[in-house]
């Protein structure tokens, strides 16, 4: 068995390596850049999230340069171009294709091209514009997850995605072999109701930490070189500039009196339709007034067209020119030969350094945030020598769109100071190399009369406790469920799949064994653990009883019995939000239908021969009540407290349990003065219910708060048990 130390590295979320040393990078890179390229050289398989204008150019053409003898770069088509000229900066000759080409080199293609390169034997592959993994048809993305994931070294490159865009994280960790999505999913988030972004999955609570320190692994997301400890120097973004420019309209839904908010999509469409003629002659008397070059970002062709033809030296790039069409009129703008570009965000919007450019026009805008971002980060970017000036041509009806972009662009904007909050001190370790990190693991122990509470790891404390001492164990351990009450990957129900958790458990069976007195006993406390479709692929149970008593028994322990805890269906049901326990789904098709997960009290013995008889406090009539195989009348509200020791991050109540429970299980399996032991010590319910009825308790618990309250509930048993013994 490996050592719990080994175990525990193995445990935290990690992603592979497969990259080489890098040599003589490039001295033209910056040093964070620098530093950013050969962490991905060393890992092989890398994402970099950088913000528009820090060189992720430069950076994959590095990489590409190391990387392999045979390397392809995919990247939209007017993309491709300025990579083959930013090449020239490192002394590199990348040579385009759109079919492959036998021998050694760099070749670049674009997405549309794609299916002609599969099979080609690549040492590497850049996808420039990755972000394209998440918005390209269902064919394509599914022909690079499965025909070019078989490519040794991987490089994925655009700009920070939308912190809670769960297809582009996802995607990305999936190309890059690091995580298939729905383990990822399985492992940091929970889908319900309440959710918000990607349909209904969140991140849960505790899982805020871990899951960008997991990405920080394999990607590195970054605003600004500071946020990798870097000084920001030549990278200072401009002033950027945002003025609307509202045109006057009549347009109101059919059928309306007034304007008023508008509806869907088509609403929206009709509006922004219903103005072109307007819009298009402001902007063009806008244009004409200027002396500067313009970028015009258009969502229809009729808007295009409309300015194209009210716009002398105007070129209009649209979905239907021809390729060798789009590369040229693109260059010529871009060397100051056309004063006006037209065109989409879906054609130009990712990818393009304009640098050359300072003023942009949206001739209306639609309620995507990204397609807004993107476009103009084609020219407000690091390496801008002017301030940009935005105008947002819009009509009075589409003023509420334009306020929605600004809503998420705030939204955004904070998120992504979240994200890096978060991620900065792994990602630092991850590509500088500092230990930044600080564990927030912590021991401490407090003591009572007639108690100990200790806090930590409980595989790593009970070894402090001595042989043979603790006559009684109750305990109800973690069920498997990730991120629920911690983030330590010294929480036991912190485990990526059902099999981790009981390498983890079996850590601590023994330990109870060896602190037990011969013939005493352990009672763990469980339910079933069910599957879910969304997760598992499946809606049933999986025999977690069954599973904790084989683990006993290959540590030695005797199984002997067990009883089970009759539960309220209707509670359950309330509770769960259970199809299998509702009325309606009994009166639809009763085949879904089971009775309610029953609550067991599992019976371990220890081999050894009892020297110490047991004379239990309990009356006959009480035993024939408790010697039943089902145990009912324990009331589920009959617990201690737990809002004190709650927090905002749990993602479910902290369940303690039952006090008549223990009650049971303390009076009829240990004598008064003996010791009553709870490796998973909780807030302090079987210690709180030991020190009542006259026994000592030892616990452990790893989450402070819990501590901290089990420590409070433990000291009130005590005044509690004085008090009562004044007033008798």
């Amino acid at each position: 068995m490996i050592e719990y130390s080994e175990f525990l590295e193995a445990k935290a979320p990690s992603a592979p390596s497969f990259g080489i040393v890098p040599s003589g990078t490039s001295a033209i890179l910056y040093p964070f850049q620098r530093a950013i390229t050969e962490w991905a050289i060393k890992r092989g398989r890398a994402a970099v999230f950088a913000d528009c204008g820090l060189g992720k150019t430069l950076m994959q053409l590095e990489w590409a340069r190391q990387s392999g003898e045979r390397v392809l770069i995919v990247a939209p088509l007017s993309v491709s171009d300025q990579t083959i000229d930013e090449a020239q900066k490192l002394g590199m000759d990348v040579t385009w294709a759109d079919r492959p080409i036998d021998g050694r080199g760099v070749f670049i293609t674009n997405y549309q091209k794609l299916q002609h390169f599969t099979g080609g034997g690549y040492d590497a592959i850049v996808l420039d514009e990755s972000s394209i993994l998440k918005s390209l048809d269902g064919k394509t993305r599914t022909m690079l997850l499965r025909k070019f994931t078989d490519i040794p070294r991987r490089l994925c490159c655009t700009a920070t995605p939308a912190p809670n865009d769960l297809s582009e994280i996802a995607n990305h960790s999936e190309f890059l072999g690091v995580m298939p999505r729905n383990e990822m999913l399985a492992s940091f988030f929970v889908h319900d109701s309440d959710g918000a972004g990607a349909g209904k999955w969140r991140i849960k609570g505790h899982a805020q930490d871990a899951f960008w320190k997991w990405v920080a692994k394999w990607a590195a997301y970054i605003r600004r070189p500071s946020d990798l400890g870097f000084d920001d120097g030549d990278f200072l973004l401009p002033e950027l500039t945002i003025r609307e420019e509202v045109v006057r309209s009549d347009w109101r839904p059919e059928g309306m009196l007034f304007a008023g908010a508008l509806g869907g999509i088509q609403e929206r469409r009709a509006a922004r339709k219903s103005t072109i003629a307007d819009r298009a002659a402001a902007a063009a008397k806008l244009i004409s007034e200027s002396n500067d070059q313009w970028l015009v970002w258009c969502g229809l062709n009729d808007e295009a067209k409309a300015l194209q033809s009210a716009l002398e030296g105007s070129v209009n790039i649209e979905g239907s020119t021809p390729d060798s069409e789009r590369v040229s009129a693109e260059r010529a703008w871009r060397l100051g030969q056309t004063k006006t570009l037209i065109t989409k965000p879906s054609i130009f919007g990712f990818g393009m350094n304009w640098q050359h450019c300072h003023k942009m026009l949206f001739l209306g805008i639609g309620d995507s945030y990204e397609q807004y971002y993107q476009s103009t980060r084609r020219c407000w970017r690091f390496g801008q020598k002017h301030n940009v000036e935005v105008v947002i041509v819009v009509s009075e009806q589409e003023r509420e769109i334009v306020e929605n972009v600004k809503r998420k662009e705030a939204m955004s904007s904070e998120l992504s100071a979240s994200v890096i909050e978060h991620s900065r001190s792994a990602m630092i370790d991850e590509i500088i190399g500092s230990d930044s990190a600080k564990s927030e693991y912590s021991v401490a122990e407090k003591s009572g009369d007639g108690w100990t509470m200790k806090l930590g790891d409980c595989i790593e404390r009970i070894r402090e406790i001595s042989d043979g001492v603790v006559q009684l164990s109750v305990f109800s351990p973690p069920f498997a469920s990730l991120y629920t009450y911690s983030a330590s990957d010294r929480d036991m129900g912190n485990s990526r799949d059902y099999d981790e958790f009981f390498t983890h458990f079996r850590f601590l069976i023994p330990e109870i064994l060896r602190i037990t007195q011969p013939g005493r006993r352990c009672l763990v406390h469980c339910q079933q653990v069910t599957t879910t479709k969304t997760t598992h692929g499946v809606i049933g149970w999986r025999d977690f009883r069954a599973d904790i008593v084989r683990a006993y028994v290959e540590s030695g322990w005797v199984y002997d019995g067990e009883v089970v805890i009759d539960k309220d269906p209707q509670t359950q049901a309330i509770r769960t939000k259970s199809k299998a326990l509702m009325f309606v789904q009994k009166n639809k098709d009763s085949s879904w239908c089971r009775p309610a997960m029953a609550d067991y009290i599992l019976c371990f013995r220890h081999p050894g021969d009892n020297t110490v008889p047991i004379v239990p406090d309990v009356s006959n009539e009480e035993w024939i009540q408790w010697a039943r195989p089902i145990w009912y009348g324990i009331r589920e509200s009959d617990t201690l407290n737990a809002a004190a020791a709650r927090t905002e991050k749990d993602e479910r109540h902290i369940c303690p349990l039952q006090l008549g429970t223990i009650e049971r299980c303390v009076r009829l399996w240990s004598n008064p003065g003996e010791t009553v032991f709870s490796p998973f010590g909780g807030i302090g319910s079987e210690g709180y219910v030991a020190l009542q009825y006259d026994r000592k308790f030892i616990g452990i618990e790893l989450k402070p708060e819990y501590w901290r309250q089990a420590c409070a509930n433990l000291a009130n048993a005590k005044r509690q048990i004085d008090l009562f013994a004044q007033t008798v």
